[in-house]
């Protein structure tokens, strides 16, 4: 079987286990050189550790029955997505109304402000300059636009 069919097949898998949670939603699988299966969720109020521990041991022995890899021969990761993650779907832009964030566009453009909307469009507000010389912008980009987008630390 092709990694990416092993992958859409674990896809498959990792969103019926989590159809019994509305809040919880699949971000990403990513199965990896020795295989090493990454699977990213979240929910719209957070996803705790133990969950994780709990998807992860659900997950697992979904996989081995299903016969996918040889026995013992993947390791499995379920955890929701780091800081490091950029934000692929528009739930988990919702989510993060109102955080700092960093918008690199397809055509290499940076813009970093505070998440405003997520609707149809992604509307963030940047501040430029300091003190008297301080202005706030908005800029508005479609999905199609944006080539990443990461939550940024503000301290």
């Amino acid at each position: 079987m092709s990694i990416e069919k092993k992958t859409e097949t674990i896809r498959n898998l990792a969103e019926e286990m989590i159809t019994g949670e509305p809040g919880h939603f699949l971000v990403d699988v990513k199965l990896k050189p020795g295989n090493n299966i990454q699977v990213l969720l979240d929910a719209d109020a957070g996803l705790p550790l133990s969950k994780c521990v709990s998807y992860n041991r659900s997950l697992y022995k979904t996989i081995e029955e299903a016969g996918l890899f040889a026995p013992g021969d993947f390791a499995l990761e379920v955890s929701s997505p780091g800081l490091d993650e950029p934000l692929k779907l528009p739930r988990q832009y919702r989510k993060n109304i109102g955080r700092a964030v960093e918008i690199i566009l397809k055509d290499g453009r940076k813009f970093s402000g505070k998440l405003l909307s997520a609707e149809s469009d992604i509307l963030i507000e940047e501040t430029k300059g300091k003190g008297k010389k301080q202005e706030t912008v908005q800029h508005t980009f479609s999905t199609d636009q944006i080539k990443t987008t990461k939550i940024q630390i503000v301290i």
